[in-house]
């Protein structure tokens, strides 16, 4: 069986391209596999094919021709389509998780084509326009980013969708800046307690908080590397597939499996290490790393302050280097509710960096 971008690409390349060539001659249109679905990431598998999976294609169409062209070409395809495609079902109505419909385009249960304009498929998948200054972009999720840039385009005739897609392809620099430096907070405010709960006799929390910080360290290499992370699913796939992950892997592994806390704080601190020498070889500002006691107390961490305090500094931005070292929505939050309603994340992201007071950011 093939991938389900191959698959996808199939069915729009043999069948959905040369029909609509001929019900609708001359409609310019792009055609991709974009949205959801673990295909878009390249990892999918046999279990994959039990939901959500199957031949798809999202067609993209000016605002003008949609207004009287989008529900009648699903609807057009639904009579024109073969039941299946390469042995697999098109259809999502006999099937137990059926894929969702469209919530901005026009999609049929009897096929798996979606017709859409560039602009409605945007404002579905971040919950708004695209980012128009840099403190929007701390509202959009990233696997939601990875939902529009993620995938493939099969054609495109008016560079629509390309040019959305490579507007989201990486954020600005400064707000690249601005997450890694948040994200080296959220490091330095929990480092030590791998060694002070082990101290007290916590293993369970010493194990727990390892954890957590190997996730911190995992996200922090997507960063430095300046790719999106997925959601949990596929979190541990992508980041096998950084540069950096031969080195790291290793170390976050021995950190989780150690059998006390001094073995779990050396291997997370080596591991810092190697994140931080990785972002002065990327070209991203950082203070000279220095792995030492915390303190006066017998615990191994990285000086995460100074390194952060580095990386702000060089933001160009005035209203982002004013703002508190918070982060943007995925390292203040994991939570599915909050990531898969958009647009409420990102007004929640609003105001939580701004609390209304007048001069608020200016001050924080």
């Amino acid at each position: 069986m093939p991938s389900g971008i191959e698959l996808s690409r199939g069915f729009y390349e043999s069948l959905v391209g040369p029909w609509l060539a001929r019900a609708y001659p001359g409609l310019r249109h792009a055609a991709a596999l974009v949205g959801y679905g673990s295909e878009l990431l390249g990892f999918d598998d046999e279990m994959s094919q039990d939901h959500n999976w199957g031949p798809r294609v999202l067609l993209f169409v000016s605002a003008a021709d949609f207004g009287w062209v989008g529900r009648e070409v699903v609807e057009d395809f639904g009579v024109a389509a073969p039941a299946t495609f390469h042995g697999v079902p098109i259809g999502w109505a006999s099937r137990e998780h059926p894929a969702p419909h469209a919530n901005g385009g026009w999609s049929d249960d009897r096929h798996g084509l979606e017709v859409w304009t560039v602009d409605a498929f945007a404002n579905h998948w971040l919950g708004g326009p695209p980012p128009a200054d840099n403190l929007a972009w701390l509202g959009l999720a990233e696997q939601r980013l990875l939902s529009v840039t993620a995938g493939a385009v099969f054609r495109d005739d008016d560079g629509a969708l390309t040019d959305l897609r490579a507007r989201l392809a990486s954020p600005p620099r400064d707000v690249a800046l601005y997450k890694l430096a948040c994200q080296w907070r959220r490091i330095g405010e929990e480092q030590a307690f791998v060694g002070r709960t082990g101290d007290r006799g916590d293993e369970l929390g010493s194990r727990v908080i390892a954890a957590r910080l190997a996730r911190d360290g995992m996200r922090l290499a997507f960063l430095i590397e300046g790719r999106y992370a997925p959601y949990p699913k596929w979190f541990g796939s992508a980041f096998a597939q950084l540069p950096c992950a031969a080195e790291l892997s290793p170390l976050l592994q021995r950190a989780l499996v150690a059998a006390d806390w001094q073995a779990r704080e050396a291997a997370l601190a080596e591991a810092y290490l190697v994140l931080a020498q990785l972002q002065i070889a990327r070209g991203w500002p950082c203070a000279p790393p220095i792995v030492s006691p915390y303190h006066e107390r017998p615990f191994t961490v990285i000086n995460a302050e100074p390194i952060w305090q580095a990386v702000r500094a060089e933001i160009v931005d005035p209203a982002l280097r004013a703002l508190p070292v918070i982060g943007a929505l995925d390292q203040v939050t994991g939570a599915t509710a909050v990531i898969e309603a958009p647009a409420r994340a990102r007004a929640a992201m609003a105001a939580l960096l701004d609390d209304g007071e007048p001069g608020a950011l200016e001050k924080a």
